[in-house]
């Protein structure tokens, strides 16, 4: 079940055992939180995963780099963020997302 919370005007999505948070200044129009996998949670991995993106000026993700993270959770991470738009702007913007995947 996903959980929604709003924190200081920012939107972080409480779904446990893992939530997205984000250091893009950019607003998300659509946010969708990855799945922790049944292999990852059977096998009790747990961490961040830290993906740099470029927005391109119609809210789309351009260009995404894997800063960090287990390569199982990385995937999850990767999936829920080809899911994302933002608002658009008149240029691209760049910033880290960060993933936490922690046990229930």
């Amino acid at each position: 079940m996903l959980a929604m919370m709003a924190i200081a005007g920012t939107l972080l999505f409480a779904v446990p055992p893992a939530y997205a948070q984000g250091e893009l200044s950019r607003r998300a129009k659509t946010k969708v939180p990855p799945t922790y996998s049944e292999l990852a949670h059977r096998l009790n991995i747990t961490g961040t995963v830290k993906v740099q993106l470029v927005v391109a000026p119609n809210g789309s993700i351009k260009d995404s780099k894997i800063l960090g993270g287990h390569p199982l959770l990385v995937n999850a991470a990767m999936e829920a963020l080809r899911k994302w738009k933002f608002e658009p702007a008149t240029e691209e913007t760049t910033g880290i997302v960060e993933f936490k995947f922690e046990p229930e």
